[in-house]
């Protein structure tokens, strides 16, 4: 028998996972790809998309949910919406990114019937479209020395990210209330709003917008104008500049042009016949001459 080599170094044991992935370094932290090939139900999406730098991630996962959908299906905002937590806000602006950097192009058309239609066409190469050819870009390396780390490595848990709050509505001035507000008043009040836009584009108006304004028309109508008096004096004379606020600029019309209230008529008084005394029956009854009530009148 020999004698064994005591002064051979001992074998180490394998990397874990070294047989199946021997070119990754396990200590880098970063991510093994395990794939599969796909041979039915896939999408090519290309890296320009998938690694773009200005897109958000919800633009990028709107781009490949669109890209892999058959043509005909539906991508307006509100199907995005039932489809996806994210809400109508955020998807709206994930499309507005998409159709900026060339992902996305929507137009408006007017189909046979007369019904105008959103086309929208999804690029999964917006380069072609105008003929330059984007260049391969592999992504750099960090370097650990010189650039500042990207991403936290610790676990611990981070506040979430505050929104921006929304700017408060600037309040509208107050407007004329009415003595009474008769429920067919206000109706009449609501129809002279939301028609004032036919005379004037600019004086398009919100539901809030027109029942805050409401009760301001019914003062005027109190005050015996007719509705179409109301909107004449409501687009007299309208501003050559721009109307931003034209929710304001009717308040202020309303209160500034009220009319007075028309004069107290008291009601004319009713003619009424002296009293009479019943020849017959000596009741008393109002009748022009005397003679005898109805009860003892005989009928003919």
């Amino acid at each position: 028998m020999g004698t064994p080599d005591i002064s051979a170094r001992p074998s180490s044991p394998p990397r874990n996972g070294a047989e199946k992935h021997p070119h990754v370094h396990t200590r880098s932290g970063g991510v093994i790809h395990d794939n599969a090939r796909h041979t039915t139900r896939f999408t090519v999406v290309g890296n320009h998309l998938a690694q773009h730098a200005e897109l958000s991630l919800v633009a990028i996962g709107l781009a490949l949910h669109i890209q892999s959908l058959p043509n005909g299906a539906p991508v307006d905002i509100k199907t995005l919406a039932a489809r996806f937590p994210e809400g109508t806000t955020r998807i709206a602006a994930g499309l507005r990114e998409l159709e900026a950097h060339g992902y996305l192009r929507r137009t408006r058309e007017r189909t046979e019937s007369g019904r105008m239609v959103t086309r929208t066409v999804s690029c999964n190469r917006p380069d072609r479209a105008s003929g330059a050819e984007a260049p391969e870009t592999k992504p750099k390396r960090p370097n650990r020395r010189t650039d500042p780390p990207k991403h936290r490595t610790d676990n611990k848990p981070r506040p979430p990210a505050r929104r921006p709050e929304p700017r408060p509505r600037r309040a509208l001035p107050a407007v004329p209330q009415p003595a009474y507000p008769a429920p067919d008043l206000l109706v009449t009040a609501l129809d002279i709003l939301a028609g004032l836009h036919r005379e004037d584009p600019r004086l398009y108006l919100s539901a809030t917008d027109a029942e805050h304004l409401s009760p301001g028309v019914v003062s005027w109508l109190e005050r015996e104008l007719t509705p179409d008096a109301v909107r004449r004096v409501l687009t007299f004379d309208l501003p050559t500049e721009p109307i931003r606020r034209p929710a304001a600029f009717l308040a202020h019309r309303l209160g500034a042009q009220l009319p007075p209230l028309p004069p107290f008529r008291p009601p004319k008084p009713t003619a009424q016949h002296p009293l009479q005394n019943c020849d017959t029956c000596d009741r008393a009854y109002r009748a022009p001459e005397p003679g005898t009530c109805s009860g003892c009148t005989p009928t003919t």
